[in-house]
């Protein structure tokens, strides 16, 4: 049977993982451990009781054996099979990740599984009949007692939020757009996880993202390249774009050689307890909380105007600036749409919207990329030459890209340029760039592009500037827009 090992706060220590620990030192309660070293930042450990029932979930009896897995040669290209490794594996619950520890333990690898628990909206519990992670962690469980691989649960909530959700909070005040599955993987799962077992002398730490990493074979001392999966459609790249050298060179992908329809044939063929399982949607931390209630919750409500970007005319009332972002038409609730936000005044609490968004006089093909991070460590030579993603997905644009420094006068900004319009650029959402196949980089997108935001009538500017917005009255009846007339 497999063994659950709980580890608090980010320090795993090998005091949990001697042979000479007893099970009963194991699961004790509150047990004060010293720290290592390399985690000066944490002032003091302590084991905390997981308390979660595993009885539901279905396990096979035994483990299966090596005749299990039948030929599998053709998908173990990205699992290093020609090596015997130590590999530290990231397991959701979900089929991903669970798909990508099976295939490392086909191709020979000696593995460990770990569990992230980073829910930290504890407030919220009372609104499940469950904690949102116990069900992911059952399934984890299970996956790895069909192989006996050992699972750890590390608890990085406090690092989550002073890394990860306290900048998103911040991102949403100042009227910006944050990708919190970027920052995941760049502060937690590959940050502060990869941190934590760096004593613990794994060769590589895996997970069930969608994308390549080609090593050199000195990976050590040579680059290695960050490449595109196979599925393009699943391709996790965009996601992974902000990842250091030091980083990329520690991790390895058993999914990126495969297609999602291929890993759902593998999850059916090793009969994994969660094969039939939906994938997970939505913002990576929120689990079943809608993305509006976490914002009203952590920044609150304040009741703003709307104002047509044209005319300046009050449409509407909203709930404060943050619940909206650029190019947005859904949750407007307007007559004669559709509508779209264009325009957001931060200081003055006022959103701006525009059935004209389209329009050619609105172009959205130049703009400006900050917190440049080059996964070789400095910008390509061939800047005139590249593709990029502005969001997670199989679209590309062609590109051309100049450096320049930024107001600080210190930091490059990268001046991008599109071969057409892109109506969806929003601050704070991250670029991420390639050569061909492989993903060089990304940075986070400024508030301007043409050196202008979306053109404003002096009306609505003035209406915005407004102390007492009671002034207004009541909203415009909004005419219906002539047929044949395209937003």
């Amino acid at each position: 049977m497999a063994m659950l090992r709980l580890i608090s706060r980010p320090v795993i220590l090998s005091s949990l993982l001697s042979p000479r620990a007893s099970s009963s030192s194991i699961f004790s309660p509150y047990m004060p451990y010293s720290l290592s070293s390399s985690s000066s930042s944490i002032s003091r450990a302590f084991l905390k009781p997981l308390a979660v029932s595993l009885a539901a979930v279905p396990r096979l009896s035994e483990p299966p054996g090596s005749a299990s897995y039948g030929d599998l040669d053709p998908y173990l290209s990205c699992s290093m099979p020609d090596k015997q490794l130590r590999i530290a594996v990231l397991l959701s619950g979900g089929v991903d990740s669970s798909v990508a520890l099976r295939l490392l333990h086909a191709a020979g690898h000696s593995c460990t599984a770990f569990y992230l628990k980073i829910w930290f909206q504890e407030d919220f519990e009372n609104f499940w009949s469950e904690c949102p992670w116990e069900e992911d962690l059952k399934y984890a469980k299970a996956v790895c007692e069909q192989v006996n691989v050992p699972l750890e649960v590390v608890h990085l909530t406090e690092e989550y939020w002073q890394n990860v959700v306290s900048y998103i909070i911040e991102e949403y005040r100042n009227g910006r757009t944050p990708n919190p599955d970027v920052l995941c993987n760049t502060r937690i799962k590959f940050g502060a996880f990869m941190d934590a077992i760096c004593s613990m002398e794994y060769d590589f730490i895996a997970s069930g993202h969608y994308a390549k990493v080609v090593h050199s074979s000195n990976h050590i001392e040579n680059a290695s390249e960050l490449k595109l999966s196979e599925d393009m459609v699943k391709d996790q790249t965009y996601f992974l774009s902000h990842l250091s050298q030091a980083q990329l060179k520690r991790l390895i992908f058993p999914l990126g050689c495969i297609s999602k329809d291929e890993v759902r044939k593998l999850a059916a063929r090793f009969d994994l307890p969660n094969k039939d399982r939906k994938d997970s949607q939505g913002i990576c931390f929120l689990g079943k909380i809608k993305f509006s209630e976490f914002v009203a919750r952590h920044i609150g409500e304040m009741e703003g105007v709307i104002l047509e970007a044209e005319t300046g005319d009050f449409l509407g009332n909203h709930r404060g600036f943050w619940f909206y972002t650029i190019g947005q038409r859904q949750g407007l609730r307007l007559p004669g749409g559709p509508w779209y936000v264009v325009e957001k005044d931060t200081k003055y609490n006022v959103v701006f919207v525009s059935r004209n968004y389209f329009s050619v006089d609105k172009r959205r093909r130049l703009f400006r990329v900050g917190s440049l991070k080059w996964l070789m460590g400095a910008p390509p030579t061939a800047i005139s030459q590249l593709r990029c993603k502005v969001r997670h997905g199989p679209g590309f644009y062609n590109c051309s890209l100049s450096l320049e420094l930024g107001e600080n006068g210190q930091e490059d900004v990268a001046v991008v340029q599109l071969p057409e319009d892109d109506q969806g650029l929003a601050a704070g959402q991250f670029t991420a760039f390639y050569q061909d196949r492989t993903c060089i980089g990304s940075g986070v997108i400024l508030e301007s592009w043409n050196d202008q935001g979306f053109p404003l009538c002096q009306k609505a500017l003035e209406i915005a500037r407004m102390e007492d917005k009671s002034k207004l009255g009541k909203p415009v009846k909004i005419k219906v827009k002539p047929e044949g007339i395209i937003g």
